[in-house]
């Protein structure tokens, strides 16, 4: 019986005072506005306001519908304006980079699956091994970053996805596998293979060689895990990889791999930028992420 647009009416009317200047706000002919009244007041029985008084004084039946309005138009307009954004946010972009080639193993089907429920988000991909991609992130030349290296910055978001073991990486003829855990000082001698990362963005390095005042005796580099496990099985060197990345490899009696000290455990972030955290495309991709991950991948924890 009673529309949004009589609530609008009565609305305009009360702030206004008068007809003519509500007809003039609503974009309305006098006509118009007098015949949509009638036509209300007619609905529910009474008159809804006093004819020739200025400014208009309202019956007990007006001031209900005006106590409706106040209550209904702005909860009326919050919803409009989450459409809004929702519709903005379909239309949204995932400018991507990846700090780890081994993340692409959860990566790839978790966004496959998030695409089924955002296909308007346009996705793309930086290395983020070539650049410092959190001051690109800020910037805006990024939109999330995945990595375990964080950075405190007030601009910058931290959405945690996962904990996982960093483990070292060995021939099963290697003279290391036969110690049950590896020491920094077991490294010194070795040639460390890596994915190409600065140094001191590398886990191994920061959080385990570099308190103890170890560096390794050579490093060489590989652009994904398959290349640095078939180099690991040559003999060529070891290699310091999350634990999810190469549990399949050590099941099939490949290499073998060892703890690092007593564990060396990282947690895995998706950075974005503090103001975009809480916008829907972007939740719902941490929320796919993690549902992917703890679904598929081995040894991690949930955090």
């Amino acid at each position: 019986m009673i529309e949004v647009k009589h609530l609008r009416t009565l609305s305009v009317l009360r702030d206004t005072g008068s007809l003519t200047s509500t007809a003039t706000q609503l974009c309305l002919t006098q006509s118009a506005l007098s015949h949509q009244l009638k036509d209300l007041e007619v609905r529910i029985g009474s008159p809804l306001f006093l004819r020739k008084t200025r400014p208009v004084r309202f019956t007990a039946e007006g001031q209900v519908l005006l106590a409706l309005a106040d209550d209904v138009l702005p909860r009326l307009a919050r919803a409009e304006t989450d459409l809004a954004a929702l519709k903005e946010d379909a239309q949204g972009r995932l400018h991507m980079a990846i700090e780890c080639h081994s993340c692409f193993q959860w990566l790839m089907p978790a966004l496959k699956e998030y695409k089924v429920s955002w296909p308007l988000v346009t996705l793309d991909f930086s290395s983020g091994f070539g650049f410092e991609p959190l001051p690109a992130l800020a910037g805006g030349e990024l939109d999330v970053v995945i990595t375990s290296d964080i950075a405190q910055r007030s601009e910058i978001h931290y959405e945690a996805l996962f904990d996982f073991e960093m483990r070292l990486v060995l021939a099963d003829t290697h003279p290391l596998a036969n110690k049950k855990s590896i020491s920094p000082e077991d490294l010194a001698n070795e040639t460390l293979l890596t994915y190409p990362v600065q140094r001191q963005r590398m886990d191994v390095i920061k959080h385990f060689l570099q308190p103890a005042g170890i560096e390794p005796a050579q490093f060489k580099s590989a652009d994904n895990t398959l290349m640095l496990i078939q180099m690991v099985t040559a003999g060529l060197g070891v290699a310091a990889l999350p634990n999810w990345a190469i549990s399949e490899f050590s099941r099939q009696g490949l290499v073998v791999d060892r703890p690092l000290g007593k564990g060396l455990w990282r947690r895995l972030y998706s950075a974005v930028r503090s103001q975009e955290a809480s916008r829907p495309y972007l939740t719902a991709f941490f929320a796919t992420a993690r549902t992917q991950c703890h679904t598929h991948l081995i040894g991690i924890k949930k955090v």
